[in-house]
């Protein structure tokens, strides 16, 4: 079975049924799983949890009208891997280079916490993208759920590989990960995570990529 991204996937009956009604309260709404986007062979995969209400939800881009947003894409022109420093919709221009974003779990959950049967269900999804990953990829992890979604994907065991921010781990594929604090509107307000700590994975990244 092709497990590669499935825009009509209701494998999970809490997300489909979500989303169906979030299509009749939103209709303008993407409301539906959330492609990957980037460059097909990237040096640099950026995983994060899951679309969010009015922002990837919304428009159908990872992270695109997220508040979370606003840090990842300043931060990707800042260091070279994208060619403006916002992404707000689908026809705006933007373009990643040398750079893919994905989710853990594709689809819009409720209170933006998907369960672990959710998650454990889109893993193949995942599986699916790194497995085409050049070997020499970097893979960005944000925030555990994320963390552990990638390292289940390669075929590891979460007890092995410890997520922290800043960590850097060497995955039973053979691909590098490295682990930030999620860039949620919560980690950034109370500083959990700053843009000094996000600039400095950012610039650990950049030296392993190369420019």
């Amino acid at each position: 079975m092709n497990d590669g991204f499935d825009l009509h996937c209701t494998r999970c009956p809490r997300l489909a049924d979500f989303l169906a009604q979030v299509r009749r309260d939103q209709p303008d709404y993407h409301a539906r799983p959330v492609a990957p986007f980037g460059t097909a062979r990237p040096k640099l995969l950026i995983v994060g949890l899951a679309p969010g209400m009015h922002g990837a939800n919304r428009t159908g881009r990872p992270f695109t009208g997220d508040y979370a947003g606003i840090l990842l894409y300043a931060t990707l022109h800042k260091f070279g891997f994208a060619n403006r420093p916002e992404s707000v919709a689908l026809d705006d221009g933007f373009r990643l280079k040398q750079c893919r974003i994905t989710n853990a779990v594709k689809c819009l959950p409720p209170a933006n916490k998907p369960t672990g049967e959710e998650i454990r269900t889109c893993n193949r999804f995942l599986a699916h993208e790194i497995v085409a990953l050049p070997k020499a990829t970097v893979i960005l992890a944000l925030g555990s759920i994320a963390h552990n979604a990638v390292v289940r994907a390669t075929g590891g065991k979460a007890s092995a590989f410890k997520f922290g921010h800043g960590a850097e781990h060497t995955l039973d594929d053979g691909h590098r990960l490295i682990d930030s604090y999620h860039c949620s509107r919560y980690n950034t307000q109370t500083r959990r995570l700053t843009e000094k700590m996000f600039h400095d994975v950012f610039r650990r990244i950049r030296k392993l990529v190369g420019n």
